[in-house]
């Protein structure tokens, strides 16, 4: 039990998922406004120098998106959320709000692609510095710090390969050299691991995933201490104007009451997709996390509670086999994204990586024929069903 008395099912259905207390409703209201009205100028004023409590404008405070944000808060055992209109708005203003020009930053050489586009072609337009390295060995982060560094910044489990990085190891080197430590937890979600447990700083999350959960919105999410976040606040945030919509945000709370559910069945469905996948004679390497063989399976075990809903696999007759199997399935969609109820597949040097040069994809393992399932809530039997003549047709076995 966590120290405010609640477990993480009990969390995800009640906190930020109070009862009006002005009508009783059980379910949240909708702030669907743009704007509030002040009783008097002098309130008016007072909220805008923060001496009084009080909402302005939705740019600046929603209470739908407040109720959004004490939720994921108190699921990362975290401070203070914030949430942003998508997952890039969220890694870009967390990242932003941490480092100017001159400033240098440490990441993982495997990241989602246009995070790697973000810090690699935008960022050091403006006199950023950023060093790609393998974050899973601590020596080489250590190694890569420089006197102007101010973030380490990474993924585990990686997109795509799953790849884990240590998350108190990092946190360790980052306390002691005065570092910022961000971490995307996107794959995993709260119900399976918590960074800031581990003394991570601030996490980051796409909500279009699995907080979401049925893929109807984009949406970001940061999490961190009250001082941090409120600096993201009021630079970063409410300056750059990546805002989500009242909307999109009592969607999100409507999908955390079944998050924990939810994830229970994900992971179940891909422990037994990874297991059928790592027998069959057309599959070269399977990459999840709960499988015994997965280099980094100990510290899985380790730093997370379930190992997730997302796995990948080469196949013997690499890229070209990938896309007759991709273009074979048919329970399985073939689209980007991930964390909804059905099951998505895709080839991420095409898609979701395109944005990385062969060489960064070759550097962070993502091979070219790498295939990446989002393994969904179907019966598992009916997905294993799907995928099983696919790869006859693709490898011949």
């Amino acid at each position: 039990m966590d120290k405010d008395g609640m477990r993480l099912e009990t969390k995800a259905t009640h906190i930020g998922q109070e009862p009006d207390p002005l009508t009783g409703s059980i379910v949240s209201p909708i702030y669907q406004t743009s704007t509030f009205v002040f009783p008097s100028v002098d309130e008016g004023a007072a909220r805008f120098k923060g001496e009084r409590d009080g909402y302005i404008y939705t740019r600046l405070g929603n209470p739908t998106l407040a109720a959004l944000e004490r939720s994921v808060s108190a699921l990362e055992n975290g401070e203070k959320g914030l949430a942003f209109a998508s997952g890039m708005s969220a890694i870009s203003s967390v990242i932003m709000a941490i480092v100017s020009a001159g400033d240098h930053i440490v990441a993982d050489k495997c990241v989602y692609g246009c995070t790697f586009a973000f810090l690699t072609g935008i960022l050091t337009r403006f006199g950023v510095e950023v060093d790609l390295v393998n974050c899973s060995e601590p020596e080489q982060v250590e190694k890569a710090i420089k006197p102007n560094t101010k973030l380490i910044y990474f993924e585990s489990p990686a997109n795509p390969v799953l790849k884990m990085v240590d998350m108190e190891a990092m946190a360790r080197i980052g306390k002691k050299h005065d570092i910022t430590t961000v971490v995307d937890n996107t794959f995993m979600s709260p119900i399976f691991q918590r960074p800031l447990d581990w003394g991570i700083d601030a996490v980051v999350h796409s909500a279009t995933k699995y907080l979401g959960g049925h893929g109807d919105l984009i949406a970001g999410i940061a999490v961190g201490s009250h001082e941090f976040m409120e600096h993201v606040a009021a630079t970063t945030l409410k300056d750059l104007g990546g805002v989500l919509g009242p909307l999109d945000a009592w969607l999100i709370l409507r999908g955390i009451k079944t998050l924990p559910v939810r994830m229970e069945r994900h992971e179940q469905n891909a422990m037994k997709v990874a297991e059928f996948l790592e027998n069959h004679k057309g599959v070269e390497k399977v990459y999840y996390p709960g499988l015994v063989s997965h280099p980094q399976h100990e510290l899985a075990k380790k730093q997370m509670t379930g190992f997730g809903g997302m796995l990948a696999f080469e196949l013997k007759g690499g890229f070209e086999a990938g896309r007759t199997l991709m273009d074979s399935v048919r329970l399985c969609h073939l689209a980007v994204s991930l964390g909804e109820t059905g099951t998505l597949i895709e080839h991420p040097a095409s898609m979701t990586h395109s944005p990385m040069t062969p060489e960064a994809r070759s550097a962070a393992g993502i091979a070219e024929g790498l295939v990446r399932i989002s393994v969904g809530l179907e019966h598992v039997d009916d997905i294993i069903s799907d995928l099983s003549p696919a790869l006859k047709k693709a490898t011949g076995f």
